[in-house]
């Protein structure tokens, strides 16, 4: 990244912040209606400890979900890539399943374990396991057909094909969907923490809504942007060093 990109990724947060800003202060904005960046800094340094007591728990259900979901995801996509049958059999039926707003399957998986982390967790799994599946059974099945003949003609079976060659070529794809799905992780927790949870940015949120604190509404979407951000930059310095043959380019200042 150039100095102007970084220079760019800093300036422009900056720029909006501050029209922000001077639109609530110049248009005199009730604060309970859009609260102005000070007014959410403020709530942020006030609240500091409760809005660590519920960022704590968003974290680690997300965590938890995400790192259930790489498991499965990964596993079921390379079923799913080295197979044509299972790529036939189950593709649909994950499109299905990803078809289903899960905020409708919250107050079912609370009816059977109740309130709190198990419902968070499950959440988080199911939103970000998906995008796992696909893109590393995208990454197993576009391997070139004369590569897989060639490496038949040299005595190697599916599986060799799969742990020598399509694992490899599927690592992009893997690390290119495990920055999108942590995103969506945090998006399953706070969904199950704003219906069902007595912790959690979601049920602060929540309970600084029906109290009129927007300020204290939008330091929780601060909170949660930031964990989001981080978890992505992560995963993207992790993606550099294990793909560095096939990573041109990255973003949040990691990429060379």
């Amino acid at each position: 990244m150039t100095k102007i990109e970084r220079l760019g990724s800093v300036f422009l947060p900056v720029l909006l912040i501050f029209i922000w800003q001077a639109a609530c202060v110049g248009f005199k904005i009730p604060p309970f209606v859009l609260p102005a960046p000070t007014e959410i800094a403020v709530a942020l340094w006030e609240n500091l400890y409760i809005i660590w007591f519920h960022s704590s728990q968003t974290l680690l259900t997300t965590v938890i979900g995400f790192a259930v979901a790489v498991i499965f995801g990964a596993l079921l996509g390379i079923l799913v890539g080295s197979s044509r049958f299972a790529y036939s059999s189950l593709y649909p039926m994950l499109v299905g399943f990803n078809s289903i707003p899960k905020v409708a399957i919250v107050p079912i998986l609370v009816v059977w374990f109740g309130i709190g982390t198990v419902p968070a967790v499950l959440t988080a799994f199911m939103l970000s396991f998906f995008p796992i599946a696909v893109n590393v059974a995208t990454g197993l099945a576009t391997i070139e057909p004369e590569l897989r003949d060639v490496l038949r003609s040299l005595g190697a079976n599916q599986m060799d094909i799969v742990r020598k060659i399509g694992i490899p070529r599927s690592l992009p794809y893997l690390f290119a969907s495990l920055k999108i799905s942590i995103t969506l992780a945090f998006v399953g927790s706070v969904i199950s923490e704003t219906l069902a949870s007595n912790r959690g940015i979601g049920t602060l949120m929540t309970q600084a809504s029906a109290n009129f604190r927007v300020s204290l509404v939008f330091a929780g979407l601060v909170v949660i942007a930031a964990m989001g951000i981080a978890m992505y930059v992560i995963f993207a310095m992790i993606e550099k060093r294990m793909t560095a043959w096939a990573v041109r380019g990255t973003t949040f200042g990691v990429g060379g």
